[in-house]
């Protein structure tokens, strides 16, 4: 309580008396407790408008003038702001409670580690450090939406101007120590900025290239990072020597006050993928609370599946039996339903609740993409060509403009449109029809109410393709998450098990910035906020089941070894076998990986003939997930054969009833 008394008078009397007027600046310093980042033994001045030495020949600015800056800065809520000159925190901090996320600069070790720690202290996840030059600014997190620099400079670095979004503003220092002025600079144009003059200040020398140099007499060399990329991941990898050990199970311990637990793959093929999130799905489920798993997966399909492990019979209809069948016919998990199966059993006999087994996609996918092209084989076989090509690339890593043009521009395709959307919205209801959804009533009709409703506008744009259909898919799953945790209660959590361009955070991918793709796992971050974790899967080389085209033969493929230029290919160069990286945790890690680089994703097409146009983009993997799950080199699924699924052993439960 004393501390707020404090940040209350030190805002209405250095603060707001002195002439800010911005409410959202004057609530964020009233939140950041101020006496967290000076030094032992000066906490009684932290909330006194005064500058303090916190050592390394720095201070922590005096409120007004850090108030000051931050108005000044003219901050939003989804706004991407660099400081420079991290020095306790304080200042990023404050503006952590205001922006959507902060990149900082600090050419000081030991300062940049104090404030990483204070950051992780409070809780403030959305600031990265990092220790470098912080007058050449944070080139591969740019463009900004504003520049805060906490120390003077001889004249404003062009590295920074450069730096700016159009429209975003540089607040700086500028001048002699005796002679600085505060300005704000502009962008205005790709070559044009406004200047604004904002009165007389004195910070310390901003030193660097693009600052003051070796001459200044604080001058000392620029601390630069002691360790490459790749031995950060090194020194941060926790190993496991199995799937199958509690060393790797208790991994995810540090997940249990989640609500929301994603589980991603880069490949839908590899068995290495499919046995670890079975390990942690049951590892979650008998030690830490979580009940539900959700799938991407068709509704019907898996309503199938929650029959069979709940004792019930299954419908008329074997489920996954539609392209990518392998997906799911698959001994890996055959495995994972029979262990359902037996802990339902068991819950019945201790009277718990049972496990759920849920599908979260709003179509069958497969189903309808084949309706399109058998219809247009007969009536417009040139249009069906396309529609090969053009369901062939239909995800968010996979960039083939020309066949997108060119379906677009054929009147063969756009006349055949509304008869494949009345035919697709037939099949929906067809498969709909067949879940009798016995002692589910009401979820299941409130489910199928919801797929019917969204359907007709999902495939005419899934017709199209592009930015709108997986957006409206990845939308529609994010409802289905919520959906089903409001129907089972305050108590229910859940384990999603999909793609990695699913559950990796979007704004943080290429399918963002260049797509305007949104996806499952930053809905969740943004709905479930502090109770969800994404934890991704990746390797370098090996085998995967995957297809050629659409609608294709499964085949067992060697996966070519990561690009140079990877995530891949740096945690490779670790040569640990299997490990599991924590980017929550281990804050050197996240700021040392941040910078944007290749990320590899594979989905039931593999075309390792153009790998880097196929199956790469660009992302920022510590902030796309919480985790990442390495496998150096893994293996194909084990699909069961014809024979197997249709019955032909008892071994093959529950695709052979």
């Amino acid at each position: 309580m004393n501390r707020i008394r404090n940040g209350d008078r030190m805002v209405e009397q250095h603060i707001v008396r002195r002439g800010i007027q911005d409410k959202t600046v004057a609530r964020a310093m009233r939140t950041v407790p101020r006496e967290m980042f000076v030094d032992p033994g000066f906490e009684e001045f932290a909330y006194e408008d005064a500058p303090l030495s916190i050592g390394q020949g720095q201070t922590i600015s005096q409120p007004f003038i850090v108030a000051l800056m931050i108005e000044k800065a003219d901050l939003d809520a989804g706004d991407k702001v660099l400081e420079v000159g991290t020095g306790s925190g304080y200042a990023a901090a404050v503006v952590s409670r205001i922006a959507g996320h902060v990149y900082t600069v600090e050419r000081h070790g030991a300062l940049a580690q104090q404030a990483r720690e204070r950051f992780g202290r409070l809780g403030y996840s959305n600031i990265d450090v990092r220790i470098g030059d912080g007058s050449k600014g944070w080139a591969r997190a740019a463009p900004f939406d504003a520049i805060i620099v906490s120390a003077g400079a001889p004249e404003v670095p062009p590295s920074l101007k450069e730096q700016l979004d159009l429209g975003g503003r540089l607040i700086i220092p500028v001048g002699r120590d005796d002679e600085q002025r505060l300005k704000r600079i502009i962008r205005t144009g790709a070559d044009t900025f406004e200047e604004e003059d904002l009165g007389g200040v004195f910070f310390v020398p901003l030193i660097g290239e693009d600052a003051w140099t070796a001459a200044h007499p604080l001058y000392t060399p620029a601390a630069q990072p002691e360790r490459t990329p790749a031995q950060m991941i090194s020194d941060a990898a926790e190993t496991f020597s199995s799937i199958d050990d509690e060393s790797f199970t208790h991994l995810f311990d540090r997940f249990a006050d989640s609500r929301i637990v994603l589980l991603g793959e880069s490949t839908h093929g590899t068995a290495e993928f499919y046995r670890a999130r079975a390990a942690i799905s049951r590892h979650l489920i008998e030690h830490h609370g979580f009940n539900l798993i959700a799938v991407e997966a068709d509704w019907p399909d898996a309503a199938a599946i929650d029959r069979l492990i709940a004792g019930r019979n299954l419908s008329q209809a074997r489920p996954f039996e539609r392209f990518p069948v392998w997906m799911w016919h698959n001994e890996e998990f055959l495995e994972f339903i029979r262990w359902m199966r037996t802990e339902n059993v068991r819950r019945q006999a201790s009277q718990m609740d049972p496990i759920r087994f849920y599908g979260l996609d709003l179509y069958n996918m497969a189903g309808s993409i084949r309706m399109v092209i058998d219809y247009l084989e007969r009536v417009s076989p040139d249009a069906a060509v396309v529609a090969r090509e053009r369901y062939g690339c239909l995800s968010p890593w996979q960039n083939n403009p020309a066949t997108y043009g060119r379906a677009i521009l054929s009147d063969a395709y756009k006349s055949c449109e509304d008869a494949v959307s009345q035919q697709c919205q037939e099949l929906l209801a067809r498969s709909l029809g067949e879940n009798d959804g016995s002692d589910d009533g009401f979820l299941d009709a409130t489910q199928s109410a919801r797929l019917l409703a969204a359907a007709e506008r999902y495939y005419r744009i899934m017709y199209y393709g592009g930015s709108k259909a997986w957006n409206l898919r990845d939308t529609y799953m994010a409802e289905t998450v919520e959906h089903l945790l409001d129907f089972h209660g305050p108590d229910a959590k859940m384990i999603v098990w999909a793609h990695n361009s699913h559950i990796g955070d979007a704004r943080f991918a290429e399918m963002a910035a260049a797509r305007d793709e949104l996806n499952l796992g930053q809905l969740c971050r943004q709905r479930f906020d502090g109770m969800t974790s994404l934890i991704g899967c990746g390797t370098h080389s090996g085998e995967v089941l995957a297809a050629s085209d659409w609608d294709g033969r499964a085949e067992k493929k060697r996966i070519n070894p990561a690009l140079a230029e990877s995530y891949e290919h740096l945690c490779h160069q670790v040569e640990k076998k299997w490990f599991f990286l924590d980017f929550e945790r281990n804050q050197d890690l996240h700021a040392g990986l941040i910078d944007q680089r290749l990320q590899r994703f594979i989905g039931v097409i593999y075309r390792p003939e153009t790998e880097r146009m196929s199956h790469y983009m660009l992302t920022s993997l510590p902030q796309q997930y919480d985790a990442f799950l390495w496998f150096d080199e893994t293996h194909a699924l084990t699909p069961l054969t014809r024979q197997q699924a249709a019955g032909g052993s008892p071994e093959t439960f529950p695709f052979g009833l």
